[in-house]
């Protein structure tokens, strides 16, 4: 990091919103280059009081159960992602005239001289199994790689750490995208768009904005859905560099500047030699694992980052190969009396949801949580000729039982109320009851987690739980 940078924060009195893993991160980096930070939050929680202390050694401010008054002196806020807009600490910063950017921005601002490009991923679903994909990818193509930002270590340590990289794969939520103005990609994808975090951001249009601005001044490639034209749509509407190309992912025969699927097979339209003609076989559909119609289209999005940065084709396939996704993404739990269990509990979304109902058939669906303004009519009707039944759970329930009745009233439902811990064991039961040898019992809530749960993971490892309880049961 160049000395201009350094003193560019010096003695500059930084308001840092938020205790948590990122806002822990941008105090200490900013503190680190001489700043004045104050870190606000609203909890007041024996973990956050054991932060602060720790925080309190170097030298940093901490104001807890009070997150509201802009402290006096403040020239710049920097947000932790989850904090909304309309929150009155940025009405007292706008008021004031002070900037309010994310942590992201800041790991933009600070990145060295010849810093690694970005190569960056959003979208409603699949930003972290792409991300991962692609991290693989680019290691199996001998490149010092790093996958961060909405992942893993914070962007912030990464960029100003000791480590050197050659390219990070970035991956950036609607959140983070708001509040970080000047990034500018190698190359990106907007994987989908549906509906998501509306509370948050207000309107549909909003939301897709926000997503959007990841294609601002990318260099190379804007990569996007062919088959969401919403994220075609946002490629046209970006300002871009001379040169920097739209390259189109799909589940099928690709055209020209596109990546598809031909007989089985991963094959470039884009990256290759008169690609009117040509194209450069990459992997076979069989090397991504799991193969669900939503994870090939995760892979090709991943290989076409790569290939945008110049991997070669054995690299693509290499990564690929080399690639698990995370725990509670479409993973096989256990087949139990010839019913298949699979565990998608990170369908927290209704997109989500209908993207892992797709890859099976027929299905006994366990659903339900924290809706989050969500409705359920399109995912039902798309979803209604997989369904063998559906078992309820979760505050929101009745949303799904309603839209369950309006278009898929043959569909047998059974409604849980209760949401004390043994509730997926129960949900577990009432699924093997309706399930027949061959149909997948699959959980995919299309909801968050948060009313039973701590989180999706835990939601997710109930459920595995509950299916072993059961093999065990039968043995």
């Amino acid at each position: 990091m160049g000395s201009r940078q350094v003193t560019a924060w010096h003695h500059k009195n930084i308001t840092v919103a938020g205790l948590g893993v990122s806002g822990v991160s941008a105090a200490r980096a900013l503190a680190g280059l001489g700043a004045s930070v104050t870190v606000v939050d609203g909890g007041d929680s024996e973990a956050l009081r054991a932060r602060a202390a720790e925080l309190g050694e170097l030298g940093i401010s901490v104001r807890l159960a009070d997150a509201d008054t802009l402290p006096a002196g403040t020239e710049l806020v920097v947000t932790s992602p989850g904090w909304q807009p309309g929150s009155p600490l940025f009405a007292a910063a706008a008021a004031a005239g002070v900037d309010v950017v994310g942590d992201v921005e800041i790991a933009w601002r600070l990145r060295g001289e010849n810093a690694a490009p970005w190569l960056a991923i959003t979208g409603t679903n699949g930003k972290t199994t792409t991300t991962q994909m692609l991290a693989s990818i680019l290691r199996a193509a001998g490149l010092r790689t790093a996958a961060v930002g909405n992942i893993g270590t914070p962007i912030i340590d990464v960029v100003t750490g000791e480590e050197e990289y050659d390219v990070l794969a970035v991956e950036l939520s609607s959140y983070q995208l708001h509040w970080a103005p000047s990034v500018r990609a190698h190359s990106a994808v907007v994987l989908n768009l549906a509906p998501d975090h509306l509370d948050w951001h207000g309107t549909m249009a909003a939301y897709a904005a926000d997503k959007g601005r990841i294609y601002e001044g990318n260099t190379v490639a804007c990569v996007y859905n062919v088959a969401d034209k919403a994220t075609e749509d946002l490629v046209v509407e970006a300002d871009v560099e001379e040169g920097c190309r739209a390259i189109g992912f799909t589940l099928g025969a690709p055209g020209p500047s596109m990546l598809g699927v031909v007989d089985g097979i991963l094959v470039d339209r884009a990256f290759v030699d008169n690609r009117q003609k040509n194209a450069q076989e990459l992997a076979e559909v069989s090397d991504v694992v799991p193969a669900a119609p939503h994870n090939i289209a995760n892979a090709l999005a991943a290989a076409a980052l790569a290939r945008a940065y110049g991997v070669p084709p054995r690299a693509v396939r290499d990564g690929l190969r080399d690639f698990r996704p995370d725990a509670h993404r479409i993973a096989h739990v256990d087949e139990v009396d010839g019913v298949t269990y699979i565990d998608d509990s990170k369908a927290t979304n209704t997109h989500a949801a209908q993207a892992s109902l797709a890859a099976y058939e027929p299905v006994v669906w366990i659903a339900g949580g924290l809706a989050k303004g969500a409705t359920f009519d399109e995912l039902v009707t798309r979803s209604a000729k997989r369904l063998r039944a559906a078992v309820l759970i979760g505050a929101d329930r009745a949303l799904i039982r309603d839209a369950l009745a309006r278009h898929a009233p043959e569909v047998p439902v059974v409604e849980l109320e209760r949401t004390d811990t043994g509730a997926m064991l129960a949900a577990v039961r009432e699924a093997a009851r309706l399930a027949e040898p061959g149909d997948t019992v699959l959980l995919a809530p299309a909801c968050a987690s948060m009313d039973m749960f701590a989180n999706y993971n835990k939601r997710g490892d109930a459920f595995a739980d509950a299916v072993r309880e059961l093999a065990a049961a039968g043995a």
